[in-house]
């Protein structure tokens, strides 16, 4: 669907309107590894569809067999890049539990030895040729995650309770993304993406230290729902009625709580400052204590 885009200049358009975002960068946007290269692996196998039926009735079923199996290839390599986005996204992440990206590349080497048989190669050719489509497949989209980052010396079970919130967390922010959609206003888009780069930023404070999350949780469950919760209300509204007072009043609420966001992040921050020179003041101490000075 096609995207109005607004701003100073648009029809409409107001440098000074509540909330805007359009002058803003957005400091967590990232570009996306789901381009062409992954949608060309649904495009790819598709001529199998037609040259299938040209084939006897073994050849008919190998073929469509290959295209079965290379389309399912493509969606697991779909899924193994978004699992990958999130991964790199995070400061503290665990390997995904699924390496989608090799089983997707198992596929396709799969599927293109079917293909090559049901055209009349040998068995060997065969092999041979979807051994170097999986090369070829883990040269170009690369291997999963494999290990985990970040979590060295972090406690399991803190991580695990980080990993359960920071998950919610994402959940209502997706949930926000895909409800404002509705109000098909390119401006109200930007203001959530926004406010979610606030968000996220708390989410990664919480990740690089979990003692911070009993301070954010309230954050990061109670306020995002209420936030997703806004949004859905506000979209299917604005979509019929396109309130100005209901938009005013949205991007105010947007820019609050990206303002609390924000200052809650802060706080995190100094709290873990003043922890830090606790811990040098203490250790300074026991070093006097055994006759070594130190350098203040």
């Amino acid at each position: 669907m096609s995207q109005r885009f607004g701003g100073k200049y648009s029809p409409g358009g107001s440098s000074t309107a509540p909330g805007d975002t359009t002058a803003r960068p957005i400091v967590s946007a990232r570009r996306t590894r789901l381009g062409a290269r992954s949608n060309a692996m649904f495009v790819l196998p598709l001529p199998l569809a037609v040259s299938a039926f040209t084939k006897d009735a073994s050849g008919l079923a190998l073929s469509l067999a290959a295209l079965g199996v290379m389309l399912a290839g493509a969606y697991l390599l779909r899924e193994g890049l978004k699992a990958e986005e999130a991964y790199d996204a995070r400061n503290v992440a665990k390997r995904p539990a699924i390496p989608r990206k090799i089983f997707a590349a198992d596929l396709v080497g799969l599927g293109i030895g079917l293909a090559a048989f049901a055209n009349g190669t040998g068995v060997i050719g065969a092999v041979a040729l979807g051994l170097v489509g999986v090369a070829l497949h883990l040269v170009a989209f690369g291997l999963d995650p494999l290990k985990d980052k970040g979590a060295e010396g972090v406690d399991d079970y803190q991580a695990a309770r980080v990993a359960r919130v920071v998950d919610e967390a994402e959940n209502y922010l997706s949930e926000m993304s895909d409800a404002i959609l509705r109000a098909r206003e390119r401006p109200l888009e930007l203001a959530v993406e926004q406010f979610k780069a606030s968000a996220r930023a708390l989410c990664r404070q919480v990740e690089d230290d979990p003692r911070d999350l009993t301070a954010a949780r309230k954050y990061l469950g109670v306020y995002l729902m209420g936030a997703r919760d806004a949004t859905v209300k506000f979209a299917d509204f604005y979509a019929q009625s396109r309130s100005a007072e209901a938009r005013a009043d949205y991007l105010a609420l947007l820019k609050d709580l990206e303002t609390n966001f924000a200052a809650r992040r802060e706080a995190l921050l100094l709290d873990d400052r003043t922890d830090l020179d606790v811990e040098i003041e203490v250790l300074r101490d026991r070093l006097a204590q055994e006759g070594i000075k130190t350098k203040v």
